[in-house]
Formats: C-alpha cells, sequence, structure tokens
C-alpha cells in the first residue's frame, strides 16, 4: 500500500523502526523486510505528496544503513585492478529501466547465490527522463531491494553517460555544462557514487591532430571531475569515468586513450596536484547501444573488435593505472561472447537492452499491457520513425520510451507476473555473472572496499 498520510506512515513504522535524531534503528527486521519496506518503497515512488515521497525514502536509506547496507564507491577496487593485484573478471553495470524495486530483487539475488562482490546499478542521464526515475528515487528503489531480499554490504550505484549532449552543447554551452553539473550534485546527493562522465560527443575528428581531436573532451571532462571531487562526501572518493569515443562511432585506439589521458592529467594538475583523476575509460570497439534492429525485429550481428578492446585495456592500466577498458552496449550481444571480456582484461561492461528484451518479450508479461505500449508509442513517438522502419523496427528502437508513460502499471503488476519476470532476469543474471567470471569476488570487495556512511539529513516532515 501506499501510506497517504505522515500519521499513517509513523504507524506504519511503529514497533518496527526506532526514528531519533539524524538516524534510524531497526527493531523488527523481519517485519521491515516482510511488510513494511513494500510500503515504503511504493510511497516513495508513488506518493502525490513530495513530503511523504521524500520521508518514506530518507527512511529506506537509513533503515538499510542501519543493518549494513550502504551506497559506496568502487574506487578502491578498480585502483587495485590497475595496480593489478586484482584480475581474471569484468564488473558488470546493469541498466534498470523498469520496476527498478523488482528488477533489483532479481540481481541481488543471482549475485547472492554466486558470491557475486562487484555489480554496479546505473541509469543514465536520458534513462533518468523516459524512465522518470530521479536519482534519489532510483537509490531508494536499490537500497530497498537490498533489504528485501536479505543482501548486506556496499550498493555500487553509478550514474552511467552523464553526457554532454552535443547539439544542446553547440547552441548553448554554458546551459548544456551547466545540465550536466546540477545532475552530478544532485546524482551525489542521493548516493551515486560512481560516476561515468562523458563528454565523448564533443570529439572533433575534423580536426588535424588527435589531441586536437580530444583536445574540448578531455578539458571538459576535467572540469567535470574537479566538481566532482569538490562535492564528494567526506571519506569517500567518487569513481569517475572518461570516455574517448561516442559509441556507435568509429572504434577507438590507443593514440586517442594516450592523448586524451596526457591532456586530462595536465588540465587536472592545473586544479591542483591533489585531484585524484578518473578510474576506467569508455571505448568504442564496434557495439551500439541497443543493437541495430532488422526488419523482421532481431538485431544484427556485431563485429566486436576484441583485439582492440584488449590493447586499450593494457595501456589504461600500465600506462595510467586504470582499472582498464569500458564496454559499452554489449547487452545483445551472443552468449558465447561474455566470456571473452575477462579473458582478455575487460574492467566493466554495460549492459541494458538485452534485459529490456526480456520484459517486453516475455510471455509472462500481459499482452493487453504490451499492446497498450505500442500504441502509444506509435501515437507519440512518431516523429522518431524513420520512412524505411518495419513497425518491428520502429517498436523495438522506441520501446524503451514506454517504460516512463506506463512505470505504474508495470508496478503494480500481479505479485506473480513480476515473480515470474524477475526469475527471467535472475536466470540470466546467473548466467552473465557465471561468464564474467565474478562470481565468489565477495570477499575481494570486502577486502579493498570499505563503505562510509553518509549522513543523511532528516526531512522536515519527519
Amino acid at each position: 500500500m501506499i501510506f497517504e498520510t505522515m500519521d499513517q506512515l509513523r504507524r506504519g513504522w511503529e514497533g518496527i523502526l526506532d526514528i531519533s535524531q539524524n538516524d534510524v534503528r531497526v527493531l523488527d527486521e523481519s517485519r521491515l523486510q516482510k511488510s513494511l519496506i513494500d510500503d515504503l518503497i511504493f510511497t516513495a515512488v508513488f506518493s502525490p505528496q513530495q513530503e511523504l515521497r521524500e520521508a518514506a525514502r530518507w527512511l529506506i536509506r537509513r533503515a538499510g544503513a542501519a543493518i549494513g547496507i550502504l551506497s559506496a564507491s568502487i574506487q578502491a577496487l578498480y585502483e587495485a585492478m590497475g595496480r593489478k593485484e586484482v584480475k581474471g573478471f569484468t564488473v558488470p553495470a546493469i541498466n534498470i529501466r523498469a520496476f527498478t524495486y523488482h528488477f533489483s530483487q532479481a540481481i541481488l539475488r543471482a549475485a547472492m547465490k554466486g558470491k557475486v562482490g562487484p555489480v554496479l546499478f546505473e541509469i543514465a542521464r536520458s534513462e533518468i527522463d523516459y524512465t522518470q526515475q530521479r536519482p534519489a528515487e532510483y537509490t531508494a528503489a536499490v537500497t530497498a531491494a537490498a533489504i528485501k531480499t536479505g543482501y548486506r554490504g556496499p550498493l555500487f550505484i553509478q550514474g552511467d553517460h552523464f553526457q554532454v549532449n552535443a547539439k544542446k552543447y553547440t547552441a548553448d554551452p554554458a546551459k548544456e555544462v551547466k545540465a550536466v553539473k546540477d545532475l552530478i550534485w544532485e546524482a551525489i546527493d542521493a548516493g551515486f557514487y560512481n560516476i561515468d562522465v562523458d563528454t565523448s560527443t564533443l570529439v572533433d575528428l575534423s580536426k588535424p591532430t588527435v589531441k586536437e581531436q580530444q583536445h574540448l573532451n578531455y578539458s571538459l571532462a576535467a572540469e567535470l571531475t574537479t566538481m566532482i571531487r569538490d562535492l564528494e562526501p567526506a571519506g569517500v572518493t567518487v569513481s569517475v569515468g572518461g570516455e574517448i569515443g561516442e559509441v556507435g562511432g568509429k572504434n577507438s585506439t590507443v593514440e586517442e586513450l594516450r592523448a586524451f589521458m596526457d591532456g586530462y592529467l595536465e588540465d587536472l594538475r592545473k586544479s591542483g596536484e591533489s585531484v585524484k583523476g578518473i578510474s576506467k575509460m569508455s571505448v568504442q570497439t564496434g557495439t551500439t547501444h541497443g543493437g541495430v534492429p532488422l526488419a523482421d525485429g532481431t538485431v544484427a550481428k556485431v563485429k566486436l573488435d576484441f583485439e582492440t578492446l584488449e590493447k586499450l585495456s593494457e595501456a589504461a592500466r600500465v600506462d595510467y593505472g586504470l582499472s582498464g577498458a569500458v564496454q559499452h552496449g554489449a547487452s545483445t550481444l551472443p552468449n558465447e561472447a561474455f566470456d571473452r571480456f575477462p579473458a582478455i582484461g575487460t574492467a566493466e561492461i554495460h549492459l541494458a537492452t538485452g534485459f529490456q528484451n526480456i520484459i517486453y518479450d516475455s510471455s509472462n508479461l500481459p499482452e493487453v499491457l504490451r499492446k497498450q505500449i505500442y500504441d502509444y508509442l506509435k501515437i507519440n513517438m512518431a516523429t522518431e520513425r524513420k520512412e524505411t522502419d518495419t513497425d518491428e523496427q520502429f517498436l523495438y528502437k522506441t520501446r524503451k520510451k514506454g517504460f516512463g508513460p506506463f512505470k505504474k502499471e508495470l508496478w503494480h503488476l500481479p505479485v506473480e507476473t513480476l515473480t515470474a519476470i524477475g526469475q527471467e532476469l535472475e536466470n540470466q543474471f546467473s548466467f552473465l555473472f557465471t561468464k564474467l567470471n565474478v562470481n565468489n569476488t565477495a570477499d575481494i570487495v570486502r577486502k579493498y572496499v570499505k563503505p562510509v556512511d553518509v549522513p543523511l539529513k532528516r526531512p522536515a516532515a519527519l
């Protein structure tokens, strides 16, 4: 249920939580896990009253902290990977676009079953808009899922592709950079202690030298990194990622990596000797976000350049102490490809559309709801349709934008439906965790990552 008043909310937590000053003590963990957490997260997401949403989110995060669930930075682990103290696995970064509370439970069940340590829960700047999930809501949903499943430990929540839009930047650079900075501020306040800065959209391949091509990219990335260092909470070093090649563009080169890093580090030094730089580098090796849909709605096979990816990862570690290269747009690759990523030293892999496809193509998703979403897209996203698109191609490319308008319907599907789809997702997560070799890495994370309990100001309504 959704709590409708503050008095109802207070009665709901009575005997389960104890609230004093800026903290929460859990009195009855069983009741919190079995029932209260469901009511809190649905209030946090769907209450029409802002004060109730804020109160529920605060209660979720502080109750989580009380039982050992904390937002954390993956920085220390990535530094160990850069020193080659830790190797042999690729960290999965999973974009969650639909029913985040239930989706996250599937991830965590698979992670606990496999004793997986590093998993990044992420959402991109564009996804925040079209899935209608602001950072504070996203963090609350992932934390609530951890409480629900019995997970304990750090939660690595990541801002993916906090991207400068090239067209908007050309029209008004200051306004577009401010929009990204405002989002970074909002995200860090919400417990996003891992942020991928994406200024690769500003790479200008018409320039005569590689350094000139990358100049705007690395200089703005350095500016945003410095801002992040100013905003990060005491005791937390936010893991920052950079990007040298826009996904879907030309393949990256080691020369571009070095041009970016040398210029970036030079600009950082101007801000102060102690400013810590990025921990990883996103590159382009032949993929596109979501894959390329064919006329029948299937996805074209990708020719991913594993040799280039390996060279970029090695150069990133040896020359600059980074964890390695990051592969985007990989979830629609054939299943047999995934074990190659840890074999060649890929630090991180981003996965999104493949899970979206599981949801939309599931026999457990009610056909009536699927049709409602598709009918909505045909009307409201018609301007995004190319003349050559078949219905299947158009819907494949736009159906990600159905998650926001139908968010309430998806979250409120019958329990048995959510459970069945959740099991399909969990099975795929378990498969990928095995392929990426992250099973039995929980102890490695415990060794390097020491989460900090960052104070959260109690909402005025409480």
